[in-house]
């Protein structure tokens, strides 16, 4: 098991766990109640961390890693094609129920 991510916060460490999900890697996340405890802890100790549960995954995922830091944010929102919840243009994944967006993305770029 390897440290993969330290992210801002719960949103973003959720993101990076639903798209290793997304490409089979299985992943936990940790430190997912520490932020209660800044002030008593340094406040980097508190960042929710996700790591990777096979060594061997580490190459993929930090692939997915760089692909995700690398991502321009995009303004406006697109619809997810399953549960029609609004999400911001830039995400590759639906905030709401983890279905992939790939398909809206092809459809806005076709037009």
């Amino acid at each position: 098991m390897k440290k993969l991510y330290s992210a801002s916060n719960l949103i973003e460490a959720q993101m990076i766990l639903c798209l290793l999900e997304h490409a089979y890697i299985p992943a936990k996340l940790f430190n997912t109640h520490a932020q209660g405890g800044v002030g008593e802890i340094p406040f980097t100790h508190a960042y929710p961390e996700v790591w990777i549960m096979q060594d061997d995954d580490l190459k993929k995922a930090r692939s997915i890693i760089d692909a995700y830091e690398s991502t321009s944010v995009e303004e406006g929102y697109v619809y997810c094609p399953v549960c029609r919840e609004q999400n911001p243009r830039n995400f590759q994944l639906c905030w709401q129920c983890g279905e992939g967006l790939e398909i809206v993305h092809l459809q806005l770029n076709d037009t």
